[in-house]
């Protein structure tokens, strides 16, 4: 690292102070250089103490344009206005910000209130739309089960004492329940599909990049993806063309492949509903998913529920034949070696190095270098599960086992890209087994226990999320619950389409709601 300046520091860091820090990294050095990086770090002292303030750079809302109310467990928030979502309701997960309402994340690690919008909220406020609130979402973002937001277990609408999914599990039941019109959700894993599968609804993970997440609490910034939860695929698309697009403030989101034809989605679904029923999906190949139906442990249920489903894409007049992607098997294990060493610092310590984004500088103070005792108690299972892997994973390993797993994924991403040359969306089953029952309230099972509940969960929904490739669960019929066949859930198909071909899912997608009932089937 090159000095830019080096002058004389009013305050030269005593050599007692540096030598236990390079202690710690068992690094021992001489009198002279001891002096030399004294006066070196200093200098790096100095620089820090000479940043400027960046509070007057950061997007504050204007809170006459964008007015809040009634700010105690909900809020209300509206700009009076016509728009793309004029008159739609829409619930925020608690991993958003929203000036001036308290951010939860699902945890009590954290009190941390905000004094920004995300992008997306100043953009469906500009649409027209009303906030009414924050949806429960899991602790930490970082369960696929509905029990461990600060807030309470959230109850699966079709049957109370099972999963709701999750992370974004108040945002599907609010949707589900008809609380509310929309709902965002954040998908790391299937945080968006696993409630919309659970719930009986819509979710949309979009093309990675399509939507920014600036002001959103984030997990790893290589598969964060925000998106829409609704009743049905229109409004779905409807939501999406809303807070598509660039913000200036996300790097990941290019000037190429999102140009205004690209940002277009509620109209390219009309054209589809307009048509007759034999001729919807005319054209259409449809790749059905070999390795989707080979999850272990999946429900045969399912699987006959979902083929009955896709079976149906025939009659709509699409091309309807299988196809194999042997990689898919082991995109799941990647997801899991590539999570813990960046997850564990940009989720848990709030350090997003590396990237050029919105920093949430206000609540990474609340949080040092490494959890406290207290912090990591108030943490759910899987989060602090994560925390242990990440210790553990930086100890043991370091930094290649992470840069292993994220090349390999490389290889996953470009077999998905070869199929969908072949076909124009891959279809399978989102979750591998219906939701299962949720543990008594009080319940004090260790993590292993509870984490069991769930395993193999996201074998069909986190590949999607290491890809980039846009993927959306709808919703296709009811399957008896493991625990009790008189109770029936929800299941869904999950279609999946080329990058920044998000369209195309939810063309598939209208076609097959308009003409068939999921709730008879």
């Amino acid at each position: 690292m090159s000095v830019v300046q080096l002058g004389t520091p009013s305050r030269i860091v005593a050599e007692d102070e540096l030598r236990p820090v390079l202690a710690k990294a068992g690094l021992e050095l001489s009198g002279p250089l001891i002096d030399d990086y004294r006066t070196l770090v200093s200098s790096l002292d100095a620089a820090i103490a000479s940043l400027p303030d960046d509070k007057s750079i950061l997007p504050y809302p204007d809170l006459l344009k964008y007015p809040r109310t009634d700010i105690h467990v909900t809020v209300k928030c509206v700009k009076p206005a016509g728009g793309l979502l004029s008159g739609r309701t829409v619930a925020l997960k608690d991993n958003m910000a929203l000036a001036g309402v308290r951010c939860t994340n699902g945890t009590s690690m954290v009190d941390w209130t905000p004094n920004i919008d995300a992008t997306v909220v100043t953009r469906v406020l500009d649409a027209g739309a009303t906030i009414i609130g924050k949806a429960a979402c899991e602790n930490s973002c970082l369960e696929g089960m509905s029990a461990t937001a600060v807030t309470g277990q959230v109850h699966n609408p079709f049957q109370k004492g099972y999963s709701a999914g999750g992370s974004s599990s108040g945002s599907g039941r609010l949707v589900a329940t008809g609380s509310v019109d929309l709902a965002f959700g954040c998908d790391q894993g299937g945080s968006i599909r696993i409630p919309a599968s659970s719930c009986g609804i819509v979710g949309l993970k979009p093309t990675w990049g399509l939507v920014p997440y600036t002001g959103i609490l984030s997990l790893d910034a290589t598969i964060d993806h925000v998106g829409p939860m609704a009743k049905n695929v229109r409004d779905c698309a409807l939501f999406l063309e809303a807070i598509a697009g660039p913000d200036g403030w996300d790097d990941r989101q290019p000037p190429f492949g999102l140009d205004g034809e690209r940002l277009k989605f509620v109209d390219p679904v009309d054209l589809i509903l307009g048509k007759e029923s034999a001729n919807m999906l005319e054209g259409f190949r449809i790749g059905v998913l070999d390795e989707g139906f080979e999850v272990p442990g999946q429900d045969p249920n399912v699987v006959a529920s979902v083929r009955s489903a896709i079976n149906k894409f025939k009659a709509l007049g699409a091309e309807v034949n299988p196809v194999s992607v042997p990689l898919h098997k082991e995109a799941p294990l990647l997801w899991t070696c590539a999570l813990p060493l960046s997850g564990g610092r940009q989720s848990l310590l709030g350090d997003m190095d590396g990237r050029k984004q919105l920093y949430l500088t206000d609540r990474a103070e609340l949080i040092g270098p490494k959890l406290s005792q207290a912090q990591f108690d108030a943490l759910g299972p899987g989060a602090s599960n994560m925390y242990i892997g990440y210790l553990w994973m930086q100890e043991k390993y370091g930094a290649k086992i992470q840069g292993k797993a994220m090349n390999l994924l490389k290889a996953s991403s470009d077999a998905y890209d070869k199929a969908l040359k072949e076909f124009d969306v891959l279809v399978m089953p989102t979750l591998p087994y219906p939701p299962p029952r949720l543990p008594e309230p009080e319940s004090s099972e260790g993590p292993l226990n509870y984490l069991t509940r769930t395993t193999g969960l996201i074998a069909n929904t986190c590949p999607f999320n290491n890809s980039g490739h846009p993927a959306l669960s709808l919703p296709v019929g009811f399957v008896p619950a493991r625990e009790d066949p008189t109770v029936k859930l929800p299941t869904a198909v999950q279609i999946v389409g080329r990058k920044y071909a998000d369209v195309d899912c939810l063309k598939v997608a209208a076609a097959w709601e308009r003409e068939f009932d999921w709730k008879a089937l």
